[in-house]
């Protein structure tokens, strides 16, 4: 319910700005570490997450699948072919800037790829991930 809460406020103040990326993993680590005190996200666990074929759709087994290895590439989405622009931050500045966006692909992209929503803890590691890549 806090971690509703606090996204909640988040988008709230998004309405009146935009975000950057770090202000939005900064809400993602918070609300991981209320979960799990001491939390602290990590590019490794992130790229493994990336990385990860979870198996749930054959088309769609990984974020790579449509974001390619490289997050700083453009992918193509795996079923409709549509061009998906990079995911790293530094090769699309309009990358996590909008924290609704960000919640709107996090929802649907985890549910696709893992089958259920991403916790705090994976947004977080997975930012961590992608805003280190140059």
């Amino acid at each position: 319910m806090k971690g509703a809460v606090f996204i909640g406020m988040l988008l709230w103040a998004s309405v009146a700005q935009a975000a950057t990326p770090g202000e939005i993993l900064t809400g993602y680590t918070a609300e991981a570490a209320r979960r799990t005190p001491g939390f602290q996200p990590t590019a490794v666990r992130g790229e493994q997450f990336y990385q990860k074929r979870f198996g749930v759709s054959e088309v769609m087994p990984a974020c790579a699948s449509c974001h390619t290895d490289r997050p700083t590439q453009p992918g193509r989405h795996a079923v409709t072919g549509k061009l998906i622009q990079p995911l790293a931050p530094a090769a699309n500045a309009e990358r996590f800037t909008d924290l609704a966006k960000v919640e709107k692909w996090f929802r649907r992209n985890c549910s696709e790829v893992t089958g259920r929503e991403c916790s705090a803890a994976e947004k977080a590691d997975f930012m961590v991930y992608v805003m280190g890549k140059r």
